[in-house]
């Protein structure tokens, strides 16, 4: 039985230069190649294409979005898209570029991790009308395989395959150990699209192999050629990708000062690839971009405009002015903003990590010791470093400032 319910019919959109810039713009490599798939999209039959996350955190970031953007792209094209959560799969664990075997979640934590996705990626994607952005998970098919589905499945695999994944060759020549479920992870995310039976998968460039994975078992299952678009990665100028498990990331929860701050600090040489990945600016005017750079134009400015233009995606545009005028004012004219969040105690004994916590200065009281330690902390315009310091019981209001942006005032 299909795992879809009855599509709706949708006229696909035979617009050359759209799907010319779909191919393009932030793509690293289309398998097998570039002008298969343009004919395919040319031919006037309907596809289905779908992208898959694992949902290892509780927020999307930008690395994410910029998938996202290539498959609303496609759902403006109108093919049958599929956005596809790792119910199962966030389970196991992707040892994509990890060279120590991942922390293995509990089903109650990838559903929690998930709760708010939806909500998330509806910045960017289309779920209701016309060609809605279908929502599946994969539990819904791996968690009914047998042990001998899982036997049959991995019989189209050799070992060797498996090693020739850069990962696990570090890990050989370092002793460290790869785990056998880790092997099992490609045929899993493989088994996706034979479940689904997809025409075609989008993702980072880092997840060509086990996209790859899912083209073999396509085509030796149900004798179907499957195309894969291998999208660039946001990389910093040490070459990491900018992710949870990297850092540098920009969370899509986060709010519009931290986002336009984050931006603000990046390197200078990540100016013209976010233009390029994270935006709609057109191609010419990116050239202008990377000229007026080229001539000395200052990178601040250019990441001044790069900063509002991407908060205002994931917020509104007055909440991206807000938050321009926050930076401006904190930042670069070094004064406090106009307007600052108070805080009540919670408890009549509080150290300045509860306090952090509860004025979401910081996640965790593992993050707001971190943070301490590196200096990131004032209390009263002096820096912390004791993290078990006592901030309540106290008389006086004082301000408590994370970095160079985030501001509280404690009442007493």
């Amino acid at each position: 039985m299909s795992v879809f319910e009855k599509v709706l019919p949708v006229k696909p959109v035979l617009d050359a230069a759209k799907i010319d810039r779909l191919l393009t713009r932030g793509v690293d490599t289309v398998y097998p190649t570039k002008e298969k798939m343009r004919e395919a999209l040319m031919s006037g039959e309907r596809l289905r294409f779908y992208v898959g996350f694992d949902p290892t955190a509780p927020f999307l970031h930008i690395g994410h979005a910029l998938q996202l953007r290539k498959l609303r792209e496609l759902q403006e094209l109108g093919h049958e898209v599929i956005w596809l959560l790792g119910s199962f799969t966030a389970m196991i664990g992707d040892p994509t570029d990890k060279l120590a075997a991942r922390k293995q979640l509990t089903r109650k934590d990838v559903l929690e991790n998930a709760k708010t996705y939806k909500k998330q990626a509806s910045k960017i994607l289309r779920f209701k009308g016309e060609n809605a952005v279908k929502l599946m998970f994969n539990d819904k098919w791996l968690a009914k395989m047998s042990f001998e589905d899982v036997i049959a499945l991995s019989s189209h695999f050799t070992v060797q395959q498996m090693m020739e994944r850069d990962m696990f060759e570090k890990r050989l020549e370092e002793q460290k150990p790869i785990y056998l479920h880790e092997f099992l992870y490609p045929l899993m995310q493989g088994y996706d699209s034979v479940a689904m039976d997809v025409d075609g998968e989008l993702g980072g460039s880092d997840q060509t192999f086990n996209m790859l994975a899912g083209r073999i078992l396509l085509r030796e299952m149900k004798q179907k050629e499957k195309f894969v678009i291998a999208l660039s990665l946001l990389t910093n100028n040490e070459g990491k990708k900018m992710s949870k498990s990297e850092g540098g990331f920009i969370a899509l929860t986060d709010v519009p000062e931290e986002m336009f701050g984050k931006i603000m600090a990046m390197d200078d040489s990540m100016i013209v690839p976010y233009f390029t990945l994270a935006t709609d600016v057109s191609d010419d005017e990116i050239e202008v971009i990377k000229k007026a750079l080229a001539d000395g134009m200052n990178p601040r400015d250019v990441k001044m405009r790069l900063a509002e233009m991407v908060t205002a995606t994931y917020h509104s545009a007055t909440k991206a002015k807000a938050a321009k005028k926050h930076f401006v004012q904190v930042f670069t004219q070094r004064e406090m903003p106009d307007e600052i969040p108070t805080f009540s105690p919670t408890s009549s004994v509080m150290t300045v990590v509860d306090v952090m916590v509860a004025t979401n200065l910081a996640p965790s009281k593992g993050e707001a010791r971190r943070l301490i330690e590196q200096g990131g902390v004032k209390l009263g315009g002096e820096v912390v470093t004791d993290a078990m310091l006592s901030v309540y019981p106290r008389t006086d209001e004082v301000i408590m400032q994370k970095g160079k942006r985030f501001f509280v005032k404690l009442l007493p």
